[in-house]
C-alpha cells in the first residue's frame, strides 16, 4: 500500500466556529463583567472558612494547586 500525504486547512472551520461562538454569546456579553463576577464568586467561596478549612486551603495554595488569592493584581 502506498503512503498518502495530505493536508487539510482548518482556517475556514476555525473562523466559522468562532463566529458561531460570538453569535451565541450575543451583543450584550461583557467579558470584563463576567470576569469580575467570577472573582467575586471565588471571594465568596473562600471566605468565612473555619480553621480546618483554612488550613487545607493554605496547604493547597502552598502546593500550587490553588492560586494565591492574596497576591491578585490590582485593577482600576
Amino acid at each position: 500500500m502506498a503512503d498518502h500525504d495530505f493536508a487539510y486547512d482548518l482556517t475556514l472551520d476555525e473562523a466559522r466556529r468562532r463566529s458561531a461562538v460570538l453569535a451565541a454569546l450575543g451583543d450584550d456579553w461583557d467579558p470584563v463583567a463576567v470576569l469580575a463576577e467570577e472573582e467575586r464568586a471565588y471571594d465568596m467561596l473562600y471566605s468565612n472558612l473555619d480553621d480546618e478549612q483554612q488550613r487545607i486551603y493554605d496547604e493547597l495554595v502552598d502546593a500550587g494547586i490553588l492560586p494565591d488569592r492574596s497576591a491578585r493584581p490590582v485593577t482600576d
